[in-house]
């Protein structure tokens, strides 16, 4: 069996989305030894920081919370495929031949694994891309991106892809990983009542 951990590691200098500064994490020590007799820390972070799952109350104020979502959408076989020769958004005809499945869960692999740090004019799923894979009936998708849209009026693609039941993960990390299929484990941080949580998410080679 072969582990990947495919998230991104929090800490203070991590890439965030557009460089805004509140949404870097805060980490510090409330206790340190030698002077107290224990190690104990604090974090403040913007929950859609880092390696994160998206819950539809992120868009839809009448939408489900993140202590909601269903893990067996979480916990399951998912594929990964290949999309770095894209340069700007992932369209209908990008996906098309792909051989997507009804009841899969998908992971974007695209040029966005490639850095650490916030790229602008970063890789992300357009209105028909998304019309797409709603109509293919995935369970799952998964970005390599700080966000799955960028500058989309209205937050269409999250609005289409929550609309059909999709759960959407992003900012996961995906440059070692090839093109094949895998089984994922994502466990979001269980928050009552909010729009998203951090999650640390693997994928599993040779499940025993």
């Amino acid at each position: 069996m072969i582990i990947y951990d495919i998230s991104m590691t929090i800490e203070k200098t991590m890439g965030v989305y557009k460089n805004i500064e509140e949404k870097r994490p805060i980490i510090k020590f409330e206790r340190k030894i030698p002077k107290d007799s224990i190690n104990e820390s604090s974090m403040y972070m913007n929950l859609h920081t880092g390696t994160h799952i998206d819950a539809p109350y992120h868009v839809d104020d009448m939408g489900e919370t993140i202590e909601s979502i269903d893990l067996n959408k979480l916990i399951t076989k998912c594929r990964v495929i290949d999309l770095t020769k894209i340069v700007d958004g992932i369209t209908k005809e990008d996906l098309m031949d792909k051989n997507i499945q009804q009841g899969e869960f998908l992971l974007l692999k695209t040029r966005n694994s490639f850095t650490e740090e916030f790229e602008p004019n970063f890789v992300f799923v357009e209105k028909s891309g998304a019309e797409y894979l709603a109509e293919k009936g995935i369970i799952g998708i998964a970005i390599d991106s700080f966000g799955i849209e960028r500058a989309q009026p209205e937050h269409e693609t999250h609005k289409i892809l929550f609309n059909r039941g999709i759960t959407i993960i992003e900012g996961v990390r995906l440059k070692e990983i090839k093109e094949d299929e895998y089984f994922m484990c994502a466990l979001p941080l269980k928050i009552k009542g909010v729009d998203g949580a951090p999650a640390r998410v693997v994928l599993i080679k040779n499940l025993m």
